[in-house]
């Protein structure tokens, strides 16, 4: 059976899958990604578990796969196939897409960004689906944001395209990482609310889902730290559909499990904010942490349906 190898390699694991040319999931490992042994051990981990994978489909699916996709972290060079730079993984300059090619025999190999390749599958077959334009922003330890445009993502001209949560939305405010202050990943990241939350209640162990549940039950400290968020994100939102226009807003992530908790005063937060702007539907993600593995076999099936394949394998 014709298939092609989908891998989504984050800060601690990878996942990976056999996906089918309509985009059934034929097999799905996990795999460790290593990297407490460095940078060389976690690309070695990768390409161990892609040959592994592919020898799985010539065994249980009679070939081998016909192309890899595989989402990563950090500053993605997709046109050259390199993985720039992950602080989480510890690389640089890492020739993903020809090491891959040449562990696996020449096969044709593509390379995205875990967000933007998240972002395509939700907006092809999740929560996007039949939305020509569309913004998937997922709420976790950071905040990033992937731009769809008829049926594709935009990465930018330097791959930057989406970076939503280094948006100032409070001037003066908090320092980022980036070096910045007052960055909206800041105040409505799940680490954020997490930070706030324990900052309110004396526990260091409380999170961002203690304080949804707070939230629920009408505790009033609770309250207050959600709906900074909230606001934080209402502003931060309303910035990106003035500039973009989407039909759909897809919130995903780990903030995003909280429901109605969040979408409610989401969706009031930013209808209050919008004046002559079209109001977008504001929507759940719908794959959850498959959303990058899935991605990445449209990436690879994107690859083989184009009209030179052979040219990702230099």
């Amino acid at each position: 059976m014709e298939h092609v190898i989908a891998l989504d390699v984050g800060g601690t694991g990878m996942k990976a899958a056999l996906v089918g040319a309509g985009g059934e999931l034929l097999h799905q490992a996990r795999r460790d990604t290593g990297r407490e042994r460095g940078p060389d051990a976690v690309v070695e981990s990768i390409l161990a578990f892609a040959a592994e994978l592919r020898a799985h489909g010539e065994r249980h699916l009679g070939a081998p796969a016909a192309a890899v996709g595989v989402a990563v972290p950090g500053i993605v060079d997709a046109d050259e196939g390199v993985a720039v730079y992950s602080a989480n993984l510890g690389w640089r300059d890492v020739p993903l897409r020809a090491l891959l090619g040449r562990r696996l025999g020449g096969v044709p190999v593509a390379l995205g960004h875990d967000v933007r390749s998240g972002g395509l599958a939700e907006g092809r077959i999740g929560a996007g689906r039949g939305a020509d334009r569309f913004l998937f922003v997922p709420l976790g330890t950071g905040i990033a944001g992937a731009i769809g445009i008829g049926g594709r993502v935009e990465a930018g001209a330097h791959g930057f395209a989406g970076e939503i949560g280094h948006v100032v939305v409070r001037p003066g405010g908090t320092l980022c990482p980036c070096g910045q202050r007052g960055c909206l990943e800041r105040y409505a990241s799940a680490s954020a609310v997490s930070r706030a939350w324990a900052e309110a209640t004396g526990d260091p162990e409380a999170d961002a889902a203690d304080c949804a549940k707070a939230v629920a039950s009408g505790n009033g400290d609770a309250l207050r730290v959600w709906q900074e968020a909230v606001d934080a994100l209402a502003d931060g939102l309303v910035t990106a559909l003035t500039l973009l226009d989407p039909r759909t807003l897809i919130i995903g992530g780990g903030l995003a499990e909280a429901g109605e908790t969040l979408f409610a005063p989401l969706r009031d937060a930013v209808r209050r904010r919008v004046t002559f702007q079209k109001l977008p539907s504001i929507v759940p993600a719908a794959l959850g942490d498959t959303a990058g593995c899935l991605g990445a076999g449209l990436l690879a099936w994107d690859l083989l349906r184009s009209t030179d394949p052979a040219e990702v394998t230099t």
